[in-house]
């Protein structure tokens, strides 16, 4: 295989599928000097946009390309063309210490999902437990709370079936350079995702089809003699001599085993408090707090792409900045959904915190990112291990009263937030947070180093981006789940100070998004099963 780079298509010629491939074989056989005939396959393996010239916007291309007389091609030194590197195989070798039980996965977040179905495809046969419900049940669940607005902790779009990445845009995207990376986008591919997020640059799914997605995984480790168990939550360790025999599950059985994959996410604090109580090892960790922002979807368009911005060929624009601000501060944006939604996000009784969502088609009238500002544990004002919980909850209780305390998030117009003024009113911009909005100044959530860092920031966001402080744009309160405010110490076998127990994910303080964080699932299996044998639990 040769690889090629710098392959460049204007927006026509990939208007659709068809036109672009008929294109890049067009351009190969120009670029290589060959005939037609000689091409035996092509593959895309990135694709990206360059807008970095308002006036010329265009798709540019890595592509595997097989061909009759290799060799040949590659003594003509073309430029941009190499051997293309050996594709990534994931083959893994199954260790010999026989397990007596199951291997027991929690949470079936990113992390549990992946780390279940290695377990699953290797013959392990895990038990998953989930606090949450089904995928169906929580759609229901959510749609519920933004009618009625009584709070069920475990029926949030934080808890349950796929983790809180399966009201999100489903961002596939990562800075995590890990082969393992493609496993994960094939199992996705092969459960419902289009083909395109294994190769474009900022791939995503959309929640309306990440459901359906996850439910296919979800039968797949059943089919394999996996077991998912729901609204089932751990409640205890059961330790002997500082090694894992068992968990207690819903305060009332015993589950026995030695193996325990804690994927449990960075919301589930009453699990943190649980095992930091049983004496397992934590650390405070930095994270960031703030708030969502919401344009209109048109100007983020424009501002991107220039005279492109109705173009077909690119969907709804994106961006992310940061800044450095005078505070000492960073300030960036986070979880920028095109064409999304502001979504409630607690998972604790008289709080309010924000997300963003985005459906596949992006075609909401919206753009909104998070706009957060780093915390370090020196701002948390203690020394205790899980303090930035407690950090956490005051931002997210004083935006619960200042919505009205029932729920409504609090909002505020850009240009009376830099005013520090009430909103008196919406403009052109109408919020889409649900169960709904209050008018408020946000400015008494923060200290004022967060308040002045986010000020700073959103007039330099508004030099890259035009419009980004426009008047009408509305700011959204609380964002406060960027990460964990934790990290659960992990030896070189990924096992925590408990033998037997492996912290993983995003909720463990490794990984931060879907894919990270299922890649940290993986690695965090790869371990038990480089050890172990497998397991078939049905010939106990």
């Amino acid at each position: 295989m040769l690889r090629i780079t710098e392959c460049k298509l204007e927006l026509d010629q990939a208007i659709n599928k068809n036109s672009e491939t008929t294109h890049l074989h067009k351009w190969v056989v120009s670029h290589l000097l060959c005939s037609s005939k000689e091409i035996i396959s092509i593959q895309i393996v990135k694709k990206a946009i360059d807008a970095r010239k308002k006036s010329h916007v265009f798709f540019v291309y890595s592509l595997d390309i097989s061909i009759k007389n290799e060799a040949a091609i590659l003594q003509k030194k073309l430029k941009n063309v190499s051997i293309a590197p050996p594709p990534f195989t994931y083959q893994l070798v199954t260790g010999s210490k026989p397990l007596k039980n199951r291997v027991v996965v929690v949470g079936f977040g990113p992390s549990g999902i992946f780390a279940a179905l290695v377990l699953a495809r290797y013959g392990y046969e895990p038990l998953v437990i989930e606090r949450g419900k089904d995928v169906d049940s929580r759609d229901k669940f959510i749609r519920e709370f933004n009618q009625t607005k009584v709070f069920h902790k475990d029926g949030t779009i934080l808890f349950g079936e796929g983790g809180a990445g399966t009201f999100s845009d489903g961002k596939l995207y990562t800075l995590v350079n890990d082969g393992r990376s493609k496993v994960i986008f094939d199992t996705f591919i092969k459960h419902g995702a289009n083909q395109e997020i294994a190769y474009v640059n900022k791939p995503h799914i959309g929640t309306d089809a990440l459901r359906g997605i996850i439910k296919g995984i979800r039968q797949e480790i059943i089919s394999l003699g996996g077991e998912i168990l729901f609204s089932t939550q751990l409640t205890k360790l059961i330790i002997q001599d500082g090694a894992l025999t068992g968990i207690e599950v819903n305060h009332s059985e015993i589950i026995p085993t030695s193996i325990c994959l804690l994927g449990i996410g960075h919301s589930a604090r009453d699990t943190y408090e649980l095992l930091y109580n049983q004496g397992v090892y934590f650390q405070p960790k930095p994270f960031s707090i703030g708030l969502r922002i919401e344009h209109p979807q048109a100007l983020i368009n424009v501002s991107q792409y220039g005279s492109y911005h109705s173009h077909p060929s690119l969907g709804a624009a994106d961006y992310k900045l940061f800044h450095h601000a005078l505070t000492g501060r960073t300030a960036y944006t986070f979880c920028m959904c095109p064409g999304g939604y502001v979504m409630s996000s607690q998972s604790e009784e008289g709080s309010v915190v924000t997300n963003g969502m985005s459906e596949s088609r992006r075609d909401g009238c919206n753009a909104n990112s998070a706009l957060l500002v780093n915390v370090n544990p020196e701002d948390f004002g203690s020394l205790h291990p899980l303090a930035g919980i407690a950090f956490q909850r005051t931002f997210e209780q004083r935006a619960f009263v200042l919505g009205g305390s029932n729920y409504h998030a609090p909002i505020q117009k850009v240009s009376d937030y830099l005013q520090n003024s009430v909103s008196s009113s919406l403009g052109s911009v109408v919020p889409t947070y649900r169960p709904g909005v209050t008018l408020a100044n946000l400015h008494s959530l923060f200290p004022a180093y967060i308040n002045d860092t986010l000020k700073e920031a959103l007039l330099v966001f508004n030099q890259k981006i035009q419009g980004f402080a426009m008047e009408d744009a509305i700011l959204t309160a609380v964002e406060t789940g960027s990460s964990a405010p934790v990290r659960i110490p992990r030896n070189e076998s990924n096992q925590s100070n408990i033998t037997g127990l492996y912290p993983m994910g995003e909720g463990a303080g490794y990984a931060g998004g879907i894919t990270s964080s299922a890649i940290d699932g993986l690695k965090t299996a790869e371990e038990v099963i480089k050890f172990y044998q497998p397991i078939n639990r049905r010939k106990l």
